[in-house]
């Protein structure tokens, strides 16, 4: 199963940090993975408004959605409180 979430005002870098922190190993620039799932991670910068532009982070999940479930709700928690 694959899972495509995007979260905005964290970056990149530490999307990743959340990841390891949940179970994976940094496997590439942009590829978290552990035994039984897998991240990709892209960055890039959205327009809020007329002039206020801040990071948006996707995260492409692959996995079973037994696994799936729970982990993008611990990574969902951990990004909300980054953001504000």
């Amino acid at each position: 199963m694959v899972r495509e979430r995007a979260w905005r005002g964290i970056s990149k870098r530490l999307a990743i940090h959340y990841l390891t922190n949940l179970g994976g190993e940094q496997v590439d620039d942009d590829i978290v993975a552990a035994d039984d799932w897998r991240a990709s991670i892209a960055s890039d910068t959205v327009g809020v408004g007329p002039t206020l532009e801040i990071t948006e982070v996707t995260v492409r999940f692959e996995g079973d959605d037994d696994v799936l479930d729970p982990l993008i709700e611990r990574f969902a928690q951990k990004a909300m409180r980054a953001g504000g």
